[in-house]
């Protein structure tokens, strides 16, 4: 289903359906950003992971559009879990990737859209409402839209690794042992940053930067980005250079070159 085209009516549907999740995504979310009102569930013992209102809000919003449009297909969301399909199709749903940030009211979150069969994501969406940008790929289409009109999507290509850009969000990445497989590309190349969530990867796709690197994320963290950078000519993987839309460790890279220059590092660190 990834080779058809968008033109194809099935894809056509699919591509329409994700901008409607996305617009409905928006609307239930973007009254909680920066307002007084905004609080914070735990969802981990001994740590912080929070949740809001408006990440129920959105996708409460997003199930809602997909039981009217597409009640045949699977859903995976982060807030309210699965919901069994019968099409061989599943939407994976992150409302708010990037709470904390969310929180502190930085504009780095985002929502997360996939569409997905047996094989991974076939399309996705990254949508930052506030600012009003909107990356999407799959079906022959990489494109954005946002404040400074639309165009076409692409990664900046092969580069050296010294030459390279990347980004990622915590510092801690993950385990110690993943910390310092981080740490080991980081000391390579030409500039890193942090606290980036789901936009990191919008930004790769749209020719910015070089790499993102990653560790710990769950199957709606990913499946989005994956898609999204694919269709625009990038790479992602594992650390081991395999499949990625389960989660996991995630490399995303804009070129061969400095993938390889990364993947030859990261696979060096323990399982």
């Amino acid at each position: 289903m990834a080779s058809l085209s968008a033109s194809d009516p099935v894809a056509a549907d699919l591509i329409a359906t994700a901008h409607e999740l996305a617009d409905a995504a928006r609307a239930a979310v973007l009254p909680w950003f920066r307002a007084a009102s905004l609080s914070a569930d735990n969802k981990q013992a001994g740590g912080f992971d929070p949740v809001t209102q408006a990440d129920r809000a959105a996708e409460e919003a997003m199930r809602a559009v997909l039981a009217r449009r597409r009640p045949h297909d699977g859903v995976t969301g982060e807030e309210f879990g699965d919901l069994a399909g019968t099409s061989g199709l599943r939407w994976v749903l992150d409302p708010v990737d990037g709470t904390r940030a969310f929180l502190s009211g930085a504009p780095t979150w985002g929502v997360l859209i996939a569409v997905a069969d047996q094989a991974g994501p076939i399309f996705g969406v990254i949508d930052q409402p506030y600012i009003g940008e909107r990356f999407w790929g799959g079906f022959g289409q990489s494109a954005m839209r946002g404040p400074m009109g639309e165009g076409d999507l692409g990664v900046r290509g092969a580069r050296p690794l010294g030459d390279s850009i990347l980004f990622t969000t915590f510092p801690e990445v993950g385990t110690k042992a993943e910390e310092a497989g981080f740490r080991a590309v980081a000391e390579q190349v030409q500039l890193v940053r942090y606290g980036m969530d789901c936009y990191a990867y919008a930004l790769l796709a749209a020719g910015q930067i070089d790499l993102v690197i990653e560790a710990g994320l769950s199957d709606y963290d990913v499946q989005a980005p994956i898609a999204v950078i694919r269709a625009a000519g990038g790479i992602v993987t594992d650390w081991q250079g395999g499949p990625a839309h389960h989660g996991g460790r995630i490399l995303a890279a804009a070129g061969a070159e400095q993938h390889a220059a990364a993947l030859a590092i990261l696979r060096q660190v323990p399982a």
